[in-house]
């Protein structure tokens, strides 16, 4: 979700949606109207691991999730890291293993919450101990793995696809229109 700003961070007028000209031609953002600053609303990079443990897939729950999925570790980039170091340190933060082996899996768009998923391959040992930010953790066979339609969940099929599995996806209840 892309934060809406109403007033100038610089100098508090209210900000208001104007095209002007950019590279690729005219382009409506909120712009202050009085100093010049303008809302680029640019995707935000997001970190995630399908970490290998154990020979199994390791998906977590969320504590602030109401329902029960479990998915990848994620988290975002600090300044100053590598997205390298910055998913060693989400794994290692979040389950206290260590990533022992990196590889990129791909990029992928999650344009519901203005976001761009780095994602990489994990393989990690240790003892799992949970962040308060998890509830739960599980690990699956690589053939018994569920992906999800959305962008992390396309980055486990991808992996799966490249070790030779077949993914299959978990469908999601259609929402009355």
């Amino acid at each position: 979700m892309a934060h809406e700003y109403k007033f100038c961070p610089n100098c508090a007028n209210p900000l208001e949606f104007i095209a002007q000209l950019e590279d690729g031609g005219h382009k409506e953002r909120l712009r202050c109207v009085a100093c010049g600053w303008t809302h680029w609303n640019n995707p935000t990079p997001v970190l995630a691991a399908v970490i290998q443990y154990n020979d199994r897939i390791l998906l977590a729950r969320n504590a602030a999730w109401t329902h029960k999925m479990y998915a990848l570790i994620t988290g975002f980039m600090e300044a100053g890291e590598t997205p390298q170091e910055g998913i060693a340190r989400e794994i290692k933060e979040e389950t206290n293993l260590d990533a022992t082996e990196l590889n990129l899996i791909g990029v992928y768009d999650f344009q519901r919450m203005n976001q761009v998923i780095i994602a990489y391959h994990a393989v990690a040992q240790g003892d799992v101990a949970l962040s308060p930010e998890l509830v739960d953790y599980k690990l699956y066979a690589y053939d018994e793995v569920k992906c999800w339609p959305a962008g992390t969940g396309y980055a486990l099929a991808d992996w799966l696809r490249s070790k030779g599995h077949s993914p299959s996806f978990i469908e999601f209840p259609r929402r009355p229109d």
